[in-house]
């Protein structure tokens, strides 16, 4: 017997039968989405958006190794969850579109930036650490590993607003407008969080 699961999440659904995963995306109107194109803002962004998460997971279950502070292991623990979420429902937008996950054109090409993502020492896109500055941060213990991990996150939240803010004037796919406008309010507002939390450690954004 087929067991038949609808899990909803913000602006994507998923139906699991059988082991087979399907992800339903529909515009405001509810009817079903027009393919975006492989060159299109929509699969740029998704693209790219879903490298840019992936770093902020990653920094910040380095900072949660690396400090016993409650507060910024709890806003880790926050950014992770959500960006990790919202990474999977533009993984799945991919899937479903049946577009490849990576392009030979430059990151924040689909946002005319493409020029400006030099991916010097890993920094592929606005606003993502270097290598260095991660290998850092895993070296890093209590308030100094909270100072670096809160002022390369803020500067992480500046780079995605800025592409997220890009989806929203291109990209064509409402429920994936609707995912850039939610990134937007909720980066701008943990940058207030952590902009406060630096000032009480006696520091500041870079």
């Amino acid at each position: 017997m087929k067991h038949i699961v609808w899990i909803a999440s913000g602006a994507a659904a998923v139906l699991v039968a059988a082991g087979a995963i399907t992800y339903a995306v529909a515009d405001g109107d509810g009817s079903a989405a027009k393919v975006p194109a492989a060159d299109s803002a929509d699969a740029g962004f998704a693209r790219d958006m879903a490298v840019h998460h992936q770093q902020a997971v990653e920094m910040s279950y380095i900072v949660r190794d690396r400090t016993d502070n409650e507060d910024v292991r709890r806003l880790a623990y926050d950014i992770a969850q959500t960006q990790a979420n919202q990474r999977g429902m533009m993984i799945g937008w991919l899937d479903m579109w049946e577009l490849p996950k990576v392009s030979s054109d430059a990151p924040m090409t689909w946002m005319g930036m493409g020029d400006m993502a030099s991916g010097k020492d890993g920094s592929l896109m606005a606003g993502m650490a270097t290598n260095t500055e991660l290998e850092k941060l895993g070296k890093l213990s209590g308030k100094e590993a909270e100072i670096f991990y809160l002022q390369l996150m803020t500067d992480h939240h500046k780079g995605g607003i800025h592409m997220a803010q890009g989806c929203v004037s291109k990209c064509t796919v409402g429920v994936e407008k609707k995912l850039a406008q939610g990134m937007v309010a909720g980066q701008e507002s943990e940058i207030q969080l952590m902009t406060g939390m630096l000032k009480d450690r006696g520091a500041t954004p870079r």
